[in-house]
C-alpha cells in the first residue's frame, strides 16, 4: 500500500479494519487532530467515553494525536465492533504512513484482527446454546 489522493487532491493513507460484522475505512489525513464518523463527531457518534478512547489508541500509542485528521466511513454491527474495527483501521493506516511504526501497533495487538463473531442460532433450541427447560413430568 501507499499513500492515495483524496478527492480534493490533498495526501491520504487509507485502512481498513474490521472486528464482527461492523466494517470501517479510515481515511488518515496530515491536519491538526480532527475527527469524523460518518460526517459526525466521536462525542456525537459514541456514547460512551469508552469508545472515544478505544478509537485514538493508536494514535496515543505513536505520539500522532495532533498531527492527522481522521476520516472514517463505518457501516455494519454495533457501536463495540466499530470501535474496534475503526482502532484496526486506524492502525493500518498508521502503518501505511510509516512502516516503522509496524512494531509499535502489532506489540499493541492493534493490528490483529479479533476472530469472535456472534454464533447462530441453532434450530430446536431458543438460541445458540441455550436450552429450553427441562421437565421431568
Amino acid at each position: 500500500m501507499a499513500e492515495h489522493k483524496s478527492p480534493s487532491g490533498q495526501v491520504q493513507y487509507v485502512g481498513t479494519g474490521r472486528r464482527k460484522c461492523a466494517v470501517a475505512r479510515v481515511f488518515l489525513r496530515p491536519g491538526e487532530g480532527k475527527i469524523t464518523i460518518n460526517g459526525r463527531t466521536p462525542e456525537d457518534y459514541f456514547p460512551t467515553s469508552a469508545h472515544r478512547l478505544r478509537i485514538t489508541q493508536p494514535l496515543q500509542v505513536t505520539d500522532a494525536t495532533e498531527k492527522f485528521d481522521l476520516v472514517v466511513l463505518t457501516n455494519g454491527g454495533g457501536l463495540n465492533g466499530q470501535a474496534d474495527a475503526i482502532r484496526m483501521g486506524l492502525a493500518r493506516a498508521l502503518q501505511d504512513f510509516d512502516l516503522e511504526l509496524r512494531q509499535i501497533l502489532k506489540k499493541e495487538g492493534f493490528l490483529r484482527r479479533d476472530p469472535r463473531k456472534h454464533e447462530r442460532k441453532k434450530y430446536g433450541r431458543p438460541g445458540a446454546r441455550k436450552r429450553f427447560q427441562y421437565s421431568k413430568r
